[in-house]
């Protein structure tokens, strides 16, 4: 696909460059192809169907697109969530498609309120690249990587690439640059070799290891839920997890985690007991007897890391860092790839009130994307920093404070649907945080649950499966199928 050569470039048209083919790159230069000929720059070579790249080597793990980020980019790519179902990815219905244990407790699975997109993140990516490069006003400069922007402190004017076959380095003009590098942007080294001050940053450390594996599904399982086992952050312990998710091909993708002191193993041998010894071992009692089909790939790199571009008082015009270039969360909570959808909206939404050329779009649109990051970020690192050994700075008091709302809010959660629905809005990014706050939420938090908490996770398992002596089996409460 990355071979195509589209139409040539206008002369007069303003000109885009994209550094970055992941996702956000590919969200950017489909909503600039509205206002602008696009050049996206890309160190890997794309694959032409979903298959792993280099560049993207947490691909391998869990990613759920939550429905807040599955809505913005169909907004912004029409017809994509027909394309994602079509190439085997399916669309689960939240709490109703998810078996999952809460610091307070397994939540029912009620009607439908949100959803979630559930497939690899190889074929997430294939069926965005598909669409976005279909655009005549898109190309892909592959091969090649940004080493530094020119222009001045005042005005980016192009970014310097090398061709990593040749060794050669060219510039390219542009009226807007766009980095969407991700966690290892240099954008920061960029911006003060041009004069600019330093780019504050914050980081908040638990020290997480992720061990992926993914396992044949048995038979009778098409239909089957998402399956998670949370850490609970209160317990002065390391934070383990167990995540089942069924993906394309009959699959079942099933990470695990643990902090600083309880990391897995990416030895075979060692992760099924990992899976066993988290709080329930309902995801170890499925895969007991799951024929695996990938050994066991581990990834450390999961610091919450957030660069404050926004808070630079000066900015140039001509240059926008956007997505993990920008912030980068502890994975368990899926929030990246719905914040990314968001600041793409924010630079459609951008750009359809002022031109691409105005002094102030760049400045405006950095801004937004480091308001969209507060609320993603208050919640990873406020349930990060509790662990045994997290490094970083404490949350503000008013953050402490909420725990105690926030807690007893989870444990209502589990018995009433109206705060399961203030929640699910919340985690799905369909909602703003203080959504939670709401007096008709806030008055059902007081009372508490309605209901007594479920002593059983709430799926049958299949006909032919058999938990392991001396394991919890799993079993059905409210009627819920599989």
């Amino acid at each position: 696909m990355n071979r195509r050569v589209p139409r040539a470039f206008g002369a007069h048209s303003p000109t885009a460059v994209v550094l970055g083919g992941g996702l956000t790159g590919m969200l950017a230069a489909a909503v600039l192809s509205s206002h602008a000929e696009v050049q996206i720059v890309e160190r890997d070579l794309l694959p032409d169907a979903p298959a792993p790249r280099k560049g993207l080597p947490q691909a391998q793990h869990a990613h759920l697109l939550w429905s807040g980020g599955a809505r913005t980019i169909e907004s912004l790519l029409p017809g994509i969530t027909k394309r994602w179902l079509a190439a085997g990815a399916r669309r689960i219905p939240l709490p109703t498609g998810l078996v999952s244990l809460t610091a307070a407790g397994w939540l029912r699975r009620w009607p439908e309120m949100q959803y979630l997109i559930a497939c690899s993140r190889d074929l997430l990516d294939w069926c965005v690249r598909q669409q976005v490069l279909a655009h005549p006003r898109i190309r892909v400069l592959s091969g090649s990587e940004p080493v530094g922007l020119s222009g001045s402190a005042d005005q980016v004017t192009g970014v310097h690439v090398r061709d990593n076959t040749a060794g050669t380095v060219r510039r390219l003009d542009a009226d807007l640059v766009i980095d969407t590098t991700g966690r290892g942007s240099a954008a920061a080294a960029w911006l003060a070799a041009l004069g600019l001050p330093a780019v504050p940053e914050e980081h908040v450390d638990s020290g997480l290891a992720y061990a992926t594996r993914i396992f044949q599904a048995p038979a009778g399982t098409a239909h089957w839920p998402v399956v998670n086992v949370q850490s609970d952050a209160r317990v002065p312990a390391p934070g383990q997890t167990a995540t089942l998710v069924p993906i394309e091909g009959a699959r079942w993708l099933v990470t695990l985690s643990g902090t600083r002191g309880g990391q897995p193993s990416r030895e075979a041998s060692a992760f099924l007991p990992f899976a066993r010894n988290v709080r329930h071992p309902i995801v170890a009692d499925l895969i007991a007897d799951a024929e695996p089909l990938t050994d066991v790939r581990l990834s450390r790199s999961t610091v919450n890391r957030r660069r404050r571009f926004d808070l630079l008082r000066t900015w140039p015009r001509g240059f926008v860092v956007l997505g993990d270039a920008v912030a980068t969360y502890n994975p368990l909570y899926g929030q990246g790839m719905s914040v990314a959808a968001q600041e793409a909206a924010a630079l459609r939404d951008a750009l359809n009130r002022y031109s691409l050329t105005a002094p102030d779009l760049a400045r405006r649109l950095q801004r937004t994307a480091g308001r969209l990051t507060q609320a993603p970020w208050a919640m990873a690192t406020g349930q990060d920093i509790r662990y045994p050994g997290a490094i970083g700075p404490q949350p503000p008091a008013a953050t402490r404070l909420l725990r105690g709302y926030t807690d007893r809010l989870l444990k209502t959660a589990t018995g009433d649907p109206a705060v399961t629905r203030a929640l699910l809005d919340v985690m799905t990014l369909s909602a703003p945080l203080q959504r939670l706050l709401r007096p008709d939420v806030a008055a059902r938090v007081l009372l508490g649950p309605a209901q007594p908490p479920l002593a059983d996770p709430p799926l049958h398992l299949p006909a032919q499966r058999v938990a392991p002596a001396g394991s919890r089996r799993p079993a059905a409460d409210d009627g819920a199928s599989s």
